[in-house]
């Protein structure tokens, strides 16, 4: 179920050490060294990729169909055929409200 968290080792991009031991002060050092750098992480997320799809005519959704008369023993069925074909990702968008991302490390509420 679920975790759509990453699953890359050693790379936190909101804690300064990379790996798994720290060194007590050093470590510290090194998280607001990285902190005050020019790769400021920030807990939370204004973006994603969007789900939805335009196809040929400009529409918008998430899935796209087209309904087939399929022809077997004399009687006309309907049928509805997936379009997979000629589909242009909406892309990016931007979110109404920042949600936190995934791998935020810090418990924000402990019952």
């Amino acid at each position: 179920m679920g975790g759509s968290g990453s699953k890359a080792k050693g790379v936190w991009p909101f804690s300064g050490s990379g790996g798994g031991g720290d060194s007590g002060n050093e470590g510290n050092e090194q998280s607001l060294a990285r902190l005050k750098g020019s790769r400021n992480a920030t807990p939370f997320v204004f973006t994603r990729r969007s789900s939805l799809y335009y196809d040929e005519d400009g529409d918008l959704a998430h899935e796209f169909y087209e309904e087939t008369v399929v022809t077997k023993n004399g009687r006309k069925k309907s049928k509805l055929k997936r379009i997979q074909k000629n589909l242009i990702p909406q892309g990016i968008v931007k979110l109404d409200h920042p949600c936190i991302h995934v791998d935020f490390p810090i418990v924000l509420c402990e019952v």
